[in-house]
């Protein structure tokens, strides 16, 4: 079991944190009922195929519309007993979900269960958003899951009646349309949404997609899901303000946070993370409502594909700005650093075009060598970045800038930038890289 962790006021921890809110660690709530475990995992993996069609989805369901606000829904394993299996479940105003340590909550392979059309859920068509999430709200207030235990979504596994994955569905949307498959957890137009403690693994898609509400707390969350399960995103709060993202540990197939600003996203703490596999901390690709405001610090990135990375090109793009990076490590990453305002995973030529500007990379150490991006779009729509004590172990070959306007200190930088349209103004000043011992440690992987 995950022992709790410190009651903190995050706000206080951290000098320039951007969720306006007052974060505390979450505490959970006394239960209104208790639903015991009726089926048994093999090996905390899976479920015997003879039980694929005993789901537990009306039960809970009716237990979280009796609840009262302010109480939990718990499930808990009882004896040899440790699953349950669900289809789509939705939250209400105030009410959490608890999964206990020992219990894990399997999601359906049944894409019947997903539809949000018939038959649109457990396809590849030009449309995609055809499922329901496992667990979904749509403005509710003040709804949470919480716990020590798991929560399955099983992209690995055979969809009942089709012989594919999840995954492999992904796989297949690469040669044109898009996958439908469902989300783990997904709120829209919700205020005050928490999760705490909870083990997220093996979404078919996103495991936490944040739409379009204010107020959102992720604190001691493991997401764990492998490197090649495409598109299973970590967290992603996109439209959305008041975040804080801290004490968790993600290991995904794609961006560990992706923030999403096709309208305005704002005032974001992310502070306190390790990130292993994945597509980095990344703002992006949709920026044309615009970021702001946004903070990242005390976070370690081991072994990702990218590590600090705005994203977006002309057909999507808008300003970013006022993004502070501190105290960010980062070893072995193929893009360590990624401004990138000709992300081409999307059709270009549009006229929304990106500008990021205000940018700070502060106490940042890459550890290793790796491509470094620093492109602004064209001569009118720069790169604007301060580089305060930032130390690379990169070759200079694979350090890439244009349209950039870049100032350099008062802390050490250990390179230079140039290229295209670059003007460098400061004067980087002597002293020691950012200390990063310490701040790599294994993916812990709890037990159920």
């Amino acid at each position: 079991m995950l022992k709790p962790l410190a009651l903190v006021v995050v706000a206080a921890a951290l000098c320039c944190a951007q969720d306006t809110r007052q974060v505390r660690e979450p505490v959970i709530p006394q239960s209104c009922a208790v639903l015991t475990a009726k089926l048994a995992s093999s090996a905390g993996r899976t479920l015997a195929e003879a039980d694929e069609d005993k789901p537990d989805t009306v039960r809970i369901q009716r237990a979280l519309d009796g609840c009262p606000a302010g109480r939990a829904v718990e499930l808990k394993a009882s004896n040899e007993r440790d699953a349950f299996l669900a289809g789509p479940l939705q939250l209400r105003d105030g009410v959490t979900l608890l999964v206990d340590a020992g219990a894990i909550l399997f999601g359906s392979r049944n894409p019947r269960d997903y539809d949000v059309r018939p038959g649109s859920c457990g396809i590849v068509d030009r449309n995609g958003h055809g499922c329901k999430p496992l667990i979904g709200g749509d403005g509710v207030a003040h709804a949470a899951v919480m716990g020590d235990g798991v929560i399955d979504g099983r992209g690995w596994a055979k969809l009942i009646g089709t012989g594919v994955t999840w995954w492999e569905l992904a796989q297949r949307a690469r040669a044109g349309g898009s996958q439908n498959c469902p989300r783990l957890i997904v709120l829209s137009h919700s205020t005050d949404f928490t999760l705490y403690r909870i083990t997220l693994k093996n979404s078919g898609n996103f495991h936490v997609y944040f739409d379009s509400g204010d107020g959102f707390t992720a604190w001691g969350v493991l997401i764990d899901t492998p490197e090649h399960a495409r598109n299973t995103d970590g967290i992603d709060p996109a439209g959305s303000k008041n975040i804080t993202i801290t004490h968790c540990s993600i290991h995904a197939g794609d961006d560990q946070v992706a923030i999403k600003a096709g309208t305005h996203s704002s005032h974001m703490t992310i502070a306190h993370n390790h990130f292993y596999t994945g597509h980095g901390m990344s703002i992006g690709s949709e920026t044309a409502g615009g970021a702001s405001a946004i903070r990242v610090t005390d976070l370690s990135i081991d072994g990702a594909d990218n590590g600090i990375r705005i994203k977006s090109n002309s057909s999507r793009g808008g300003v970013v700005e006022d993004v502070i990076y501190d105290d960010v490590c980062i070893r072995d990453t193929k893009n360590p650093i990624m401004m990138d305002t000709d992300y081409a995973h999307y059709g270009r030529g549009g006229t929304s075009i990106p500008m990021f500007t205000g940018i700070v990379l502060r106490n940042v150490r890459v550890m290793t060598d790796g491509r470094i991006t620093l492109e602004g779009y064209d001569e009118a729509h720069r790169l604007g970045m301060t580089l305060d004590n930032v130390h690379v172990a990169t070759r200079p070959q694979n350090i890439i800038a244009s349209h950039a306007d870049l100032v350099l200190g008062p802390g050490p930088v250990n390179f230079r930038p140039s290229g295209q349209d670059v003007i460098i103004e400061g004067a980087a000043g002597r002293g020691k890289p950012n200390a990063c011992e310490g701040k790599f440690v294994p993916l812990e992987r709890r037990q159920r």
